[in-house]
This record gives structure tokens, C-alpha cells and sequence, in this order.
């Protein structure tokens, strides 16, 4: 076979293999515009360094992209880089095998993914890179030898390969270094690319249109039901309470949108809006299903540390023990994952959100796993006063708003670090009242509810940060829709689910971590009511001066076993709770109220007119 026949071989496998997945995995289009993009950056890694002997950066592209996005398009990329970057180089019978090469090389980088969990630290990826880098020359080698050689033999090959080797070793010195300069920076930018592309878009369901109900009510019965419903509907936190439970899927979880498939990533923010809103995810079910329920079931797929810290502060949220949930020890999982300098990944984002999960997991602010964290996530404060992706580089409201609450909760909510943060943020405030993820950004809701949650945090009144005459919280009002939800932006309403969990808890002026809601009492009565009398539990009498009993737990750190003292905590009411926490419906004694007081003024108003008709 000619290598011009093996080329177009080559290129119809990876072409057909993208094809495959594509079809398959049915990517998003952001997906795709990505591994364009790192196919072409690997291009210009090889380029660049073409005047270099033998360094050639392409090869550190394609296996930390298969590490970070998976091993299709780790294959994608270092195929498509090879091909591409040939148009420079020249084509040859060398490129079908170096599309092979660099292909493997994406792959490998995906199997380091699953041997490590994607916890790799600087050192593991630069021998990774290193390794891969003498492995593409001993495959190069190889083609040489079957290629030019009219005998090819083994003896063949071992001469073959020392004469090259110091071309191989000045390669995997190269990939080495490059990825001892920028890996882990790449690597996060990578991650931070994946976790928003996490959301899969389905189309919607046609709507299923039930008959319709007989309205036999009375004027009075009407005044008396509607009143409460008209004032509830005033407050979007309620409105927004009852789209949830709407778009709650019968397996207990929530996708991205109504009607579409449910994931960890919805459903846990779902949650933490829910619980923010004095609503217990245990009371929000559907087909005999709870979010908890879910968040159980598909336990397994809670594999990233971001993932482990949100589903620490959802299920604390609900009272219940994340060490003992769905059979891991969720907390003792999230201890392992942190670097010797205290971090988490070496990321912001993550450490703020490891000291409120540890924080709500039971562990004070001054033990050794918080105070650390604290004390490198104080440190990476930008020059501007706020805090970036990856402790270095432009500040991002979103990071800024998360680390304030993660100071906060180690009890560093006061001092100069928190004041140069707000007052960053109070310059990236948009005209509009709201904030972007950037300044200079357009405004969007979640970035403006981590502002919001960030400002309660360090203390501060959010209506005092106006622009424009607006409020964050009027910005976020303004874009409620009908049903409920709220939208992304002005221009989209992209993951309406999502975005409405996050900001139910910022119009709650709800900081993380949150205190477990009430259970509902109408939902616990059958339970009780179906026991027999003899199997009812006695009450137990509250301890002196307190509705919590202290309980003695084992907390693992390092391999260490020590006590530490947890309060039960599931049937207090938050402290700052709204008037609606206890109700089924997102209502309360508020709206009944004023339903009583609007059906008083309706009865005295006809009251008044009857005698005027009769003066």
C-alpha cells in the first residue's frame, strides 16, 4: 500500500471514528468547537517549536486534552494535529503514522484519567508527557524501519532506534518541560471548559394537556383561596419554589430543564435552592422519589472533587450524615483529595467550596483541615482584590463571590482581604444592578447570585451596591419569568433549572453552608399514623435550654482519629428562615393571613354597599 493510500486510510478511520462518536455521544457543538480549537493549538505547538530539534509541544496537547475530555477526543485532537500540521511541514508517508502516534498519545492521556482519577499532580504529568514523548519516537522508529528497510528485522530496529535515540530523549525532555511550565495550568482551564460543557440540551417532550377541572367554589371560597396564592405569587423565591417542584423528573432528580434527563449537577444545586428556601428535599417527590433519592442511586458517578463538595453541602443540608451516604464516606473522600499545602486541586473555587462542605460536615473553623485551607485560600487574593480560576491571572466575580463564603465560613468574614474584595466587586457591578462573570462582562443571574451570596458573607448589605439605580436583587427579579424560572440572561434562558437553584438561594440572602429546613409535619403524619400503638416511640424529652442533642462522631484526618462534637441539627429552623419555610407550597401564615385580612375587607366592603343601597 502506497502512502498515499495509507494516509487517506488514516484519515477515513479517524474520520469515521469521529463519526461513530459523534452519533453516539451526540457531543454538544461547544464540545466540538473545543477539540477544533486545542487541534489547532497543537498545530501551533508543533509549529513553533519546528526550529527547535525535535521539541515538538503537540504531543503534550493531545494527551492532556484525552486526559481532561476523554479519549475520543484526546484521539481527535492528536490526529487532526498531525494532519493539519503537515500542510506546514509537508505531507508524507509519515503522516498516517504520526496521526497513529499522536492519537495514542490522547489516549493515554485518557487512561492516566482513570488510574488517577484525574489527581495528577505537576510531577505525574510531566513524566506522563516525558514517557509519551519516548514512546512516539520508538512508534516513529518503527515506520522507519517498515518503510525504508527491505528487511525489516528486530536487530534492524535496536540499531535503528540508538541512532535516534537522543532526537527520542531530546522529544520526551521537551514534552517534560513544557508540562513542568504549564500542565496544571492547562489542565484547569481544561477542567473549567468540561464542567460547562457538562449540561446535555434534549429536546422537550410535547405537553400532555389533562382535562380540565369544574370550578364549583363559592365567591367567599374564592376570595379566601385566592388571596393566598395571589400574595405568595408576589414573592419570586415561592414562585421560583414551585417551578422546581414542577420540573422535578419522576426519578426523584432534576435535569437542566423541564422534561429533560436528570443529573448529579442540577440536582444538587436544585437542592441547596430548595433547602435555602425553607423546603426539605425529603418533602419534594415525585413517583415515590426524592432528589436525596437520586443523589443515592447515582452515587457512583460523584467522582470530581467540585462534585464530592456539593453533594457534602446538599445532603448536610437535609440533616442527613454525608460520612454514611449510599455507602461512602463522602467527607473522608473530600479529606484525601487535599494537596500538603491545604487546597484543594490548587483551585479557588474548589477550597472555598472544601471548607464549607468540611464546615458543614462538623469540622470547626480552627481545626487543621479548615484553617490551612483558609490560609492558602487567603493568599491567593489577587492585586484588584478579588480572585481568579486558578489563584493567578483576571479576577472572576463568580470565584470572588465563592471565597468569600469560604472565608466566612472559617470564620474570616472580617478584614482587609474581605473589604478589597468587595470593593472589587463593587466596581465590576454592571450599570444594570447585576454582574458578569468578569468585569467588564455581561450581567447574567449566576454570577450576580455568587456576588450576592458573597457580599451577605463578608457582612455587607447588597442593596448598597446600586448602579445605575439598580440592585442585584432587582436585577435578578427582573428576569423571572411566568412559569417561575429564572433566565440566564437577558439574551437566553439556557438551564433554567440550574439557574433557578442558584439564585433561590441568593433572594433568600442565604449563605453556604445552609442549616437543615423543618420537615414537613402533614408529611410525616401517615407514616405515624400507620403504625400500631404499641410501636409508636415515646417522645423524648429536649435537652435543658436547647432543641439539639449533642452526639460524640469519629472524624478521619490523615489517618488520624480524633473526637469532635456534632450538633443534630435536621428539626431546628434556620435562623433567618422565610415565613414559608413550613408550609407545603412554598406559602406560610403570611399569605393566609393576608388571604383572611383581603376576604375580611371584601365582606365589610358589600357590607357597606348593601347599606348604601338601602340609605
Amino acid at each position: 500500500m502506497s502512502w498515499q493510500a495509507a494516509s487517506l486510510v488514516g484519515c477515513g478511520a479517524v474520520a469515521l471514528a469521529g463519526l461513530w462518536w459523534y452519533e453516539r455521544r451526540r457531543p454538544s457543538a461547544k464540545l466540538v468547537a473545543l477539540i477544533a480549537t486545542l487541534a489547532a493549538f497543537a498545530v501551533a505547538a508543533r509549529v513553533l517549536f519546528a526550529a527547535v530539534p525535535n521539541v515538538q509541544g503537540t504531543t503534550d496537547v493531545a494527551l492532556l486534552a484525552g486526559y481532561v475530555l476523554g479519549p475520543v477526543p484526546g484521539l481527535m485532537v492528536g490526529a487532526l494535529a498531525a494532519l493539519a500540521s503537515n500542510l506546514f511541514l509537508g505531507q508524507g508517508p509519515w503522516t498516517p503514522w504520526q496521526m497513529v502516534g499522536w492519537g495514542g498519545a490522547g489516549l493515554a492521556g485518557a487512561a492516566l484519567a482513570a488510574v488517577s482519577g484525574r489527581r495528577a499532580g505537576r510531577l505525574a504529568l510531566a513524566a506522563a508527557c516525558g514517557a509519551a514523548g519516548l514512546a512516539f519516537g520508538a512508534w516513529m522508529d518503527l515506520y522507519l524501519l517498515m518503510t525504508f528497510s527491505a528487511t525489516p528485522s528486530v536487530h534492524g530496529y535496536v540499531a535503528l532506534a540508538g541512532i535516534s535515540l537522543p532526537f527520542n530523549v531530546a522529544h520526551a525532555i521537551g514534552n517534560a518541560a513544557l508540562a513542568l511550565a504549564f500542565g496544571p495550568a492547562f489542565v484547569r482551564v481544561l477542567e473549567r471548559s468540561r464542567r460547562r460543557l457538562d449540561v446535555r440540551w434534549e429536546p422537550a417532550a410535547p405537553r400532555r394537556r389533562g382535562a380540565r377541572g369544574i370550578a364549583t367554589a363559592t365567591l367567599a371560597t374564592v376570595l379566601l383561596l385566592a388571596a393566598p396564592a395571589i400574595a405568595a405569587a408576589a414573592d419570586p423565591a415561592a414562585r421560583a419554589v414551585r417551578y422546581l417542584e414542577r420540573a422535578q423528573n419522576r426519578d426523584g432528580g432534576f435535569g437542566a430543564a423541564p422534561r429533560q434527563g436528570s443529573s448529579q449537577l442540577v440536582t444538587g444545586w436544585a437542592v441547596l435552592g430548595l433547602e435555602a428556601a425553607g423546603r426539605h428535599p425529603l418533602d419534594v417527590v415525585r413517583g415515590g422519589r426524592t432528589p436525596i433519592d437520586f443523589m443515592r442511586a447515582r452515587a457512583a458517578e460523584l467522582n470530581d472533587t467540585g462534585e464530592l463538595e456539593r453533594t457534602v453541602l446538599a445532603v448536610r443540608g437535609a440533616g442527613l450524615d454525608a460520612r454514611a451516604f449510599a455507602g461512602r464516606d463522602l467527607v473522608a473522600e473530600l479529606l484525601r483529595r487535599r494537596r500538603g499545602d491545604g487546597s484543594f486541586a490548587g483551585l479557588p473555587n474548589w477550597t472555598a467550596f472544601g471548607i464549607m462542605a468540611l464546615r458543614a460536615a462538623g469540622r470547626g473553623a480552627r481545626s487543621p483541615a479548615v484553617s490551612k485551607a483558609a490560609r492558602w485560600l487567603a493568599g491567593r487574593q489577587g492585586a484588584d482584590g478579588g480572585y481568579s480560576v486558578a489563584g493567578e491571572g483576571s479576577s472572576f466575580v463568580d470565584e470572588t463571590g465563592a471565597v468569600l463564603q469560604g472565608l466566612a465560613a472559617a470564620r474570616r468574614a472580617r478584614g482587609s482581604q474581605a473589604r478589597r474584595a468587595l470593593r472589587w466587586l463593587r466596581s465590576a457591578q454592571n450599570p444594570d444592578g447585576g454582574f458578569g462573570q468578569a468585569k467588564g462582562h455581561a450581567s447574567n443571574s449566576q454570577s450576580t447570585a455568587w456576588a450576592i451570596q458573597g457580599i451577605l458573607a463578608a457582612r455587607a448589605a447588597p442593596s448598597s451596591f446600586r448602579r445605575g439605580g439598580r440592585t442585584p436583587a432587582q436585577y435578578l427579579r427582573s428576569l423571572q419569568q411566568r412559569d417561575g424560572s429564572f433566565r440566564y440572561s437577558r439574551s437566553s434562558a439556557q438551564t433554567p433549572v440550574w439557574v433557578t437553584g442558584q439564585v433561590v438561594a441568593a433572594l433568600q440572602r442565604k449563605t453556604f453552608p445552609l442549616r437543615p429546613p423543618r420537615r414537613r409535619a402533614r408529611a410525616a403524619a401517615p407514616a405515624a399514623a400507620a403504625r400500631p400503638p404499641a410501636a409508636r416511640p415515646r417522645p423524648r424529652a429536649p435537652a435543658a435550654g436547647r432543641n439539639e442533642r449533642p452526639r460524640r462522631e469519629r472524624v478521619e484526618e490523615r489517618g488520624e482519629a480524633r473526637p469532635v462534637l456534632v450538633r443534630r441539627a435536621a428539626a431546628r429552623t434556620p435562623a433567618g428562615a422565610a415565613p414559608h419555610s413550613t408550609s407545603g407550597d412554598g406559602g406560610g401564615r403570611g399569605p393566609w393571613i393576608a388571604g383572611a385580612a383581603a376576604a375580611l375587607s371584601a365582606a365589610a366592603a358589600l357590607a357597606w354597599a348593601r347599606r348604601r343601597r338601602r340609605a
